[in-house]
C-alpha cells in the first residue's frame, strides 16, 4: 500500500536471492521495462546509485544489500507515453529547450543530480511532483543557484503540481530525459504513476 501521513515506511529486509543490483536509475528503469516486455513480475532491485538511491538515504554499497543492515522500500514507478510511445522512468522525467527556458519535469525522486528539485516528493505517495517553468535568461541562472538547496520555489514563472496522471503539450518538440538518459524529442506527454509497483533495497 502507497505510503499515508504519519506511516512508517520500509522494513529492515536484504536483497533476495533473485534480487538484481543497479548503479543508476536508467540501469534499474531497463531491467524493470524488460520484466514488464517478457511478462514477468517486477524484481526487486538492490540500488547502488541514481536519484531515487539517494533519495532513499542509500549508501552504494553492495554488501549493505545483502546484510540485516539493508532496508527495503515500495515505490512507484513513472510511466510516461512520448507522443504516444510508452516508457518507464523511476526518478524523473525532464523536458526542455537547450537554454532551459522552458522545462517540464515529473519528479518519483526528490533529486535531479545535484539539484534538489522536489524536496516534498515522496517515491511511495502514488503521486508525481510536475514542475512548468517558462523563464526569462536572467531567471534561470536564479534558478539554477538556488536548486541545491531546494530553495527555488516559490517563483511565479514555474507551476507546481502534485497529480497521479497529466498530459502536457510541450507545444513544440523537445529533448526529453528520462533517469537521466536523452530519449530523442517529443511533445506530446502522458504521464501518470502507477503506485506501489516496485520493492527496491539500499
Amino acid at each position: 500500500m502507497p505510503i499515508a501521513k504519519g506511516e512508517t515506511w520500509g522494513w529492515p529486509g536484504r536483497l533476495p536471492d533473485d534480487g538484481v543490483v543497479v548503479r543508476d536509475d536508467a540501469e534499474a528503469a531497463t531491467v524493470l521495462e524488460t520484466a514488464r516486455r517478457q511478462g514477468r513480475a517486477m524484481p526487486t532491485l538492490g540500488l547502488l546509485g541514481g536519484d531515487l538511491c539517494r533519495t532513499l538515504g542509500g549508501i552504494g554499497s553492495e554488501a549493505r544489500l545483502r546484510s540485516s543492515d539493508a532496508m527495503t522500500f515500495p515505490v512507484d514507478l513513472g510511466e510516461v507515453a512520448i507522443d504516444g510511445k510508452g516508457h518507464l522512468f523511476v526518478a524523473h522525467l525532464v523536458a526542455r529547450n537547450r537554454l532551459w527556458t522552458r522545462v517540464f519535469a515529473a519528479m518519483n525522486a526528490q533529486f535531479v543530480g545535484p539539484w534538489d528539485v522536489a524536496p516534498r516528493s515522496h517515491p511511495n505517495d502514488s503521486l508525481l511532483d510536475t514542475f512548468e517553468a517558462r523563464l526569462r535568461l536572467a531567471d534561470v541562472h536564479k534558478v539554477r543557484a538556488r536548486l541545491p538547496l531546494g530553495t527555488y520555489l516559490p517563483h511565479p514563472s514555474i507551476r507546481q503540481r502534485r497529480t497521479a496522471a497529466l498530459t502536457t503539450d510541450l507545444e513544440r518538440p523537445r529533448p526529453i530525459w528520462l533517469d537521466g538518459v536523452r530519449q530523442g524529442r517529443g511533445r506530446v506527454l502522458e504521464v501518470r504513476i502507477e503506485p506501489d509497483a516496485v520493492r527496491v533495497v539500499v
